[in-house]
């Protein structure tokens, strides 16, 4: 049988393998207002539906239509009120339950007139591109203890899951994080609290651009007479877990509107939505870097190539990963063993580790991502 060495990867790749910007890049002085719609007009010509909308009942009566075009299925108006309030705007569900809802329970169960049950699905997740991706800005929020006006908002089938900051040239990028930080105090709990669908954040300031997940950590606070320490309340995220975006070789992708391009390219951010988010037993998001996502599609896909050239068992079907200490290679793992054990021809996938202490680090770990996803032989007697 002939032997073929792969040239190019497959286009729909989650991070784009070299990222070449435009020769042109805006050096001059542009205004927060000129930057958004610079941004909307990039979006716009990437496929994105452009709605004029400001307010909760817009954004409510276009979520309802958007999950009838996904589900293939009209809502009669009880249905909807009775799915609307008792599933996606439960007002006894904060951040934690409604990003469960994205990212665990996205099928729903609909209770219609006549007395059957169906499934409604929040998100498609076997084929992403059914998924339908609007942009609204300057959204209105004047229902919390103070009147705020968002950004840009990305909707997922009617849904914000990911919303972005914009400062004007020149001011710092922290500006935007801060912001978001008070918009998460004060404005989107209000209403219907469909702001706390939010599964990604972006800032930027035009010249630097960066992502990171919607989550929220304990506190530790130490004790002052002891020196215990204990969990405090939760709070927002720090700047510390924000992350640049990059390309395959890993050169950080930057320029908003560069970043537009690459970040917000649908099948990216669909995947990125979609697979490339752990959200943990703790209950904190964790979005992936992209040199994570590039790793894992690189394990994959040299998965599937030693399937289709029947090489398993040999060196050929082999391959290595290196990545410095600390950059997070024990997630990577986890969602590439994961995502193969999905594989049809994959039974069981096996986690080899050189030291007993990495075995149980390890094991924490997964179990930390998902509960139960993996167990512990003590010997190879019991493996076998």
């Amino acid at each position: 049988m002939d032997k073929y060495t792969l040239v190019a990867e497959n286009p729909e790749s989650t991070v784009v393998s070299k990222y070449e910007p435009p020769f042109r890049r805006e050096i001059n002085y542009q205004s927060e207002a000129d930057l958004e719609k610079a941004f909307i007009v990039q979006l716009q010509t990437q496929a994105y539906e452009y709605l004029p909308i400001t307010t909760e009942l817009q954004l409510i009566t276009n979520l309802r239509s958007q999950l009838e075009i996904l589900n293939d299925y009209q809502f009669t108006d009880p249905e909807w009120e009775q799915f609307f309030k008792s599933k996606i705007a439960n007002q006894n569900n904060g951040i934690e339950e409604k990003t469960t809802l994205i990212q665990e329970d996205h099928i729903q169960l609909l209770n219609r007139d006549d007395g059957t049950i169906k499934n409604i699905y929040l998100v498609d997740k076997a084929n992403i591109h059914n998924n339908r991706l609007q942009v609204v800005n300057q959204y209105v929020v004047d229902n919390g203890p103070h009147a705020n006006r968002y950004d840009v908002t990305m909707l997922v089938n009617g849904l914000p899951l990911v919303h972005i900051e914009i400062k004007k040239r020149g001011v710092d990028i922290k500006e935007a994080f801060n912001q978001i930080n008070r918009y998460n105090r004060e404005s989107f709990w209000a209403g219907c609290g469909l702001f706390e669908y939010v599964q990604l954040f972006v800032i930027s300031n035009g010249t630097y651009t960066k992502y990171y997940s919607n989550t929220t950590r304990f506190t530790h606070i130490k004790e002052m007479s002891s020196s215990v320490i204990r969990k405090g309340k939760r709070t927002s995220n720090t700047y510390e877990f924000t992350s640049w975006w990059a390309d395959g070789n890993n050169r950080p992708i930057i320029d908003l509107m560069d970043f537009g391009r690459t970040f917000f390219a649908k099948h990216t951010l669909l995947n990125l939505l979609t697979k490339y988010c752990v959200f943990t037993s703790d209950k904190l998001m964790l979005a992936m870097r992209p040199y994570q996502i590039v790793a894992t599609e690189r394990i994959l896909s040299r998965i599937n190539i030693s399937n289709n050239y029947k090489t398993f068992g040999t060196i050929d079907a082999g391959g290595y990963i290196w990545h410095t200490t600390g950059s997070g290679k024990t997630l990577t793992s986890f969602k590439a063993a994961q995502l193969a054990s999905k594989l049809p021809y994959v039974d069981k996938v096996l986690f080899v580790v050189d030291r007993k202490d990495l075995d149980y680090q390890t094991m924490k770990e997964y179990d930390r991502f998902e509960k139960g996803a993996a167990n512990c032989n003590t010997n190879t007697a019991i493996l076998k």
